[in-house]
């Protein structure tokens, strides 16, 4: 088993605990284990066998046991037993904002609620204001949060979806009998959030490629098991299908799979209009088959140029291929640099030069640091004083670059209520750029958190608009905000606006970031990264902005380094306030 999937489980058994009142201790022991495994190797068979492992800090002698137990069996009894006693609807009350374990304990042991039913039942009687440690106020609120779960379903996040479907693409695509294989659905396009995982295949027999997926260990239970389309429901409670065609077919089925239901209309609308008939498994004309390849053959053959997966959801796009104007979408190789990153003089879990390190390693030539301005006392938002130590500790750092690297002083600079920003101006003047970012009072009305925002960017110091609507996909709705207006206040300003890449966020969507770059806003794609690794979060915005249908030039830190330095001072230079 995995080294990932092994810290899931352990981690789950921590949650699991904590669900049934069980000592904090030993909770916080398997949450440790969890973390302590992520930093190791993917095959933990060598450490295990030269007792390395049982020296890693944060896995004690009980904790090697069961994870030596899964490295070599895939089960752990302990585990499955934890799942069995534990009614399964508590887990998913974790989803709901402001519900820890403690919580759902006390709720369960004082009402019996072990769903989200029982929950909205409970809520809406009434029953939960009277618990101690609750009150009316966090009725309203887990109400409120059982509505948006109840509004999202079983999907879950793009970084959730890869995790997943990549070790299964893999296997499929080893077996020999296997002539082509891709991911289809929401996944293909880059959705914002995945429902179903859809992988489709081809081959001579699928009947041995079928057969080989219902066996894999990631597979908890066979949901059907035909002789070319199998479902399976994965240990993780997502669905995923395989489906096999003959190679001749695989062009039309992988795009029909991979298409937006309005997307398959507008196409086989198109090819009944020349006198075709579309279907998933071929093309035809009244004189017999059109052999197609590959997509592009089928695209060329209804007169169109190639549309890349992530467009094909009936916005324009087959109006924009028929014309020829299908443009070169960015792409991950195209970025040079990113600017909202933390490090750990506010919130993030790295040195600056270990963030500058993994930038150079993913071959970046420059990296912003946005750490957080004062009022974010919660993430150790910066004082001035601090900000100017960063600033000397940066300039020292520079020396040892040379002209290859750059690392741009930054802040992510809190929008206060009134619009208003956290630093004053002599200190915003001497930030090479500035993230502007709304990170308290969600709940001021559409009117007001307008106001406030469209101040913000029109100030001659931001740079760009961070995270342009607060939302966190499956967990939280953004605030309510008139974002046209934003983004026409932006534009008249020349401020530019990010594409949160963090998974969890994807702020701005793919809509709204085409209306920004429309209006001429230059698009800065940002992770958001508060590690290394939370630097190749860039790719997840890379799928927003293809799309929004956006190209190098439409993304400013596609820029190189000489070309960002100019640009910066230039809205740097700005009018003063």
């Amino acid at each position: 088993m995995e080294t990932s999937r092994i810290a899931r489980i352990l981690d789950e058994m921590g949650t699991l605990l904590e669900v049934q009142g069980e000592n904090p201790f030993r909770c916080r022991a398997y949450h440790n284990a969890a973390q302590a495994l992520k930093g190791l190797p993917d095959n933990l068979a060598d450490m295990i066998a030269d007792g390395s492992l049982a020296e890693v800090a944060g896995i004690g002698e009980t904790m090697h046991s069961k994870i030596a137990q899964l490295a070599t069996s895939g089960e752990l009894p302990s585990y499955n037993e934890l799942r069995r006693v534990t009614p399964p609807g508590l887990v998913a009350l974790l989803r709901v904002p402001g519900l820890g374990p403690k919580k759902i304990k006390t709720l369960h042991d004082d009402l019996k609620i072990e769903s989200l039913a029982d929950l909205r039942a409970a809520a809406e009687a009434g029953k939960i204001a009277g618990i101690k440690g609750f009150g009316s106020k966090t009725e309203a609120k887990i109400l409120e949060g059982v509505s948006f779960i109840e509004s999202v379903g079983d999907r879950i996040l793009q970084s959730t979806a890869r995790r997943l479907i990549e070790p299964i693409l893999a296997a499929v695509r080893a077996n020999p009998d296997v002539i082509r294989a891709e991911a289809c659905g929401s996944f293909r396009r880059r959705g914002e959030t995945i429902g179903d995982l859809d992988i489709l295949f081809s081959a001579k027999d699928p009947i041995p490629v079928i057969d080989q997926f219902v066996k894999l260990p990631d597979v908890a239970k066979v949901l059907a098991h035909g002789p070319t389309k199998a479902s399976v429901r994965l240990a993780d409670g997502v669905q995923c299908d395989l489906r096999g065609v003959e190679d001749d077919q695989f062009a039309f089925a992988l795009h029909y799979f991979t298409g937006s239901k309005a997307h398959n209309i507008a196409m086989r609308r198109r090819a009944i209009d020349r006198g075709f008939k579309l279907n998933e498994y071929a093309l035809e004309a009244a004189t017999g088959p059109i052999p197609c390849k590959t997509e592009a053959d089928l695209f060329a053959a209804l007169g169109l140029a190639m549309i890349p997966p992530e467009m094909r959801e009936d916005a324009g796009e087959v109006q924009q291929a028929e014309r020829g104007e299908v443009p070169k979408l960015v792409s991950l190789d195209d970025l040079k640099g990113t600017f909202h990153c933390h490090s750990d003089w506010s919130d993030g879990g790295a040195t600056l030069a270990e963030m500058a390190e993994a930038a150079r390693a993913m071959g970046l030539t420059y990296l912003g640091i946005a750490d957080h301005s004062r009022s974010a006392g919660y993430a150790g938002g910066l004082t001035i004083d601090r900000v100017r130590k960063q600033w000397d500790e940066i300039d020292a750092l520079n020396e040892t670059f040379g002209t290859s690297f750059r690392l741009f002083k930054g802040t992510e600079c809190d929008i206060l209520t009134d619009g208003s920003l956290d630093f004053p101006d002599d200190i915003l003047a001497g930030f090479d750029y500035v993230v502007a970012s709304v990170h308290s009072n969600f709940g001021l009305p559409r009117e007001a958190m307008t106001a406030r925002i469209v101040r913000a960017v029109s100030h001659p110091f931001v740079t760009m608009l961070g995270h342009p609507t607060g939302r966190l996909l499956l967990a939280r709705d953004g605030y309510d905000v008139d974002l046209d207006a934003v983004i026409e206040a932006a534009a008249k300003a020349g401020t530019m606006i990010e594409i949160n890449a963090n998974p969890h966020r994807l702020d701005l969507d793919w809509v709204h970031a085409r209306r920004a770059s429309s209006l001429g806003i230059s698009i800065v794609i940002n992770p958001d990264a508060h590690s290394p690794k939370g630097l190749t979060d860039l790719d997840y915005g890379i799928g927003v902005a293809r799309k929004a249908g956006l190209t190098p030039d439409q993304v400013f830190n596609t820029m190189s380094l000489s070309g960002v330095i100019k640009a910066l001072k230039r809205l740097r230079d700005r009018e003063n306030p």
